[in-house]
């Protein structure tokens, strides 16, 4: 780190000493700006909260319903000292926001926090902008991860759903709950909507059961605005009856929980980008793997890079190794900026709270 940087580490996380004020502390401090509302990003404690006004109603359902927040529209500009601040769409989930921070020397830095640039029908698309110096995650920092269509990947959890509906199994699918599981609504909401043939896609009516940490996520979803498939919780179905032939989301920790008998018979699969790699092994704990990733892959990372034009490059988290070798050989000055972030799921990281037990065969570590 540099004496002038806009951006250091400090105890309780992220810090602009020009503008006294953290970025997804993960301890409490008097000023937070967040990105969004991941457990890792999003800490209760704090004495004001600044977060993307699309993003305000999952802010609040993780921070409490009396947190003092105040919403900024992206690219609404806030004044904090010597640096003027504004928050662009990071495409990562309803709501969250990369944080732009000019200086009043001219200097611009930016804060990725966690973001992708894949399709994704249930929030905003992310917004590039120009800067001196990058903060990037780096989930998926390696070029064995690169994405498939997300529409082909909500075709092939529908097929996967029609197949479990013919052998008279329940369709399990394992998701986090902010973030993957409203994604997964809306992509087969809009699969549902395509011009495909009846047989080719789901009914825009038809029901899907979802674990009881979803609920008041999804409504917040819905509440901004985000078609999704129409949605239950299994606790709310009379004892006895049969999921067979239905779709059910559940966070990853229910996996190998009691909450799963009632589900019996039912065939498992998991969404996530580390499906890209691990499928193999992770059938062997799933039936089904789908490449699904709220985070940006290896090609989106160093795309967003060029966009930034920044000369300058600081990670936070992720296969930080391999990303900040391969920009030195392309002459750009870049470094590991430690912090405790997660990235997309891990046995021993905090990325979405609701994701409490252990699941089936363990996650890897990220940071």
């Amino acid at each position: 780190m540099k004496e002038d940087d806009l951006v250091i580490v400090r105890p309780e996380g992220l810090y602009c000493p020009q503008g006294d004020f953290h970025i997804d502390p993960w301890r409490g401090v008097p000023r937070a700006v967040i990105t969004h509302a991941h457990g890792d990003h999003a800490r209760t404690g704090s004495q004001h909260y600044w977060g993307a006004s699309r993003g305000l109603g999952l802010l609040r359902e993780r921070l409490g319903r009396q947190s003092p927040i105040t919403p900024l529209d992206y690219g609404q500009k806030l004044r904090f000292n010597e640096v003027t601040i504004s928050l662009h769409s990071a495409g990562h989930v309803l709501g969250s926001a990369q944080v732009r921070i000019e200086h009043d020397d001219g200097r611009v830095w930016g804060v990725s926090g966690d973001f992708k640039r894949d399709a994704d029908a249930s929030c905003d698309p992310f917004e590039p902008f120009r800067c001196d110096t990058w903060i990037t995650e780096a989930t998926f920092a390696l070029p064995i991860y690169r994405w498939t269509e997300t529409a082909e990947v909500a075709a092939e959890i529908f097929a996967w759903w029609q197949a479990c509906k013919q052998d008279g199994q329940a369709a399990v699918l394992f998701c986090y709950s902010l973030g993957k599981a409203q994604r997964v609504l809306a992509e087969l909401a809009a699969l549902a909507a395509s011009p495909l043939d009846a047989a080719s896609k789901p009914s825009s009516d038809e029901i899907v059961y979802v674990h009881g940490a979803m609920p008041g996520l999804i409504k917040a979803y819905r509440q901004a605005g985000i078609p999704m498939l129409p949605t239950d919780a299994v606790g709310n179905q009379p004892k006895g009856m049969s999921f067979a032939g239905k779709l059910v989301l559940a966070p990853p920790g229910a996996s190998g929980t009691p909450w799963m008998k009632r589900l019996h018979p039912c065939s498992t699969g998991f969404a996530s980008g580390w499906m890209r790699v691990r499928g193999g092994k992770r059938r062997l704990a799933y039936d089904r793997g789908f490449v699904m990733s709220d985070h940006a892959d290896w090609d989106s990372l160093l795309r967003t890079i060029d966009d930034t034009g920044a000369k300058r490059v600081l990670v936070t988290h992720g296969h930080g190794d391999a990303l900040i070798a391969h920009l030195r050989d392309r002459g750009i000055e870049a470094a590991m900026l430690a912090t405790p972030f997660a990235g997309e799921g891990g046995a021993a990281d905090d990325h979405d709270p609701d994701d409490v037990a252990t699941p089936a065969l363990p996650l890897p570590a990220e940071s």
